[in-house]
């Protein structure tokens, strides 16, 4: 695909195949939505007015509480770090990594993921 069809946000590690997983139009600006993804629950959350990456795919399981809700947490800016807090017991998990502030034991999946032509695509391995 051309450049000008593409923008690309992922900036973890390269995937080996990319899977459509909604459009962008089912996406909520500075919110989460969450889709199935082989096998596991996946937050994507849409930062449109953030500066570099717009878009994160994490892990939804919140590890604490062992409830599929992250997708529902609240999106904030801790310390220069974007982060989702989980609804239940309101632990930060960072957006770039998935690596929680409170926990650092704790940690959420996260995969690539992009906009491609108004579709959003997660990186498989």
């Amino acid at each position: 695909m051309s450049q000008s069809n593409t923008q690309r946000i992922d900036s973890l590690e390269s995937a080996e195949a990319w899977q459509t997983v909604c459009e962008q139009q089912d996406l909520v600006s500075n919110s989460g939505v969450v889709v199935w993804l082989d096998g596991a629950q996946v937050a994507l959350f849409y930062l449109p007015g953030a500066e570099g990456r717009t878009l994160y795919a994490i892990d939804n399981h919140d590890p604490q509480s062992g409830a599929n809700v992250i997708g529902r947490g609240l999106v904030g800016s801790i310390k220069g770090d974007l982060v989702v807090a989980s609804p239940i017991y309101k632990q930060h998990f960072r957006l770039e990594d998935g690596s929680c502030l409170e926990y650092p034991r704790q940690r959420l999946r996260v995969w690539p993921v992009r906009l491609n032509s108004g579709v959003v695509e997660v990186g498989v391995a």
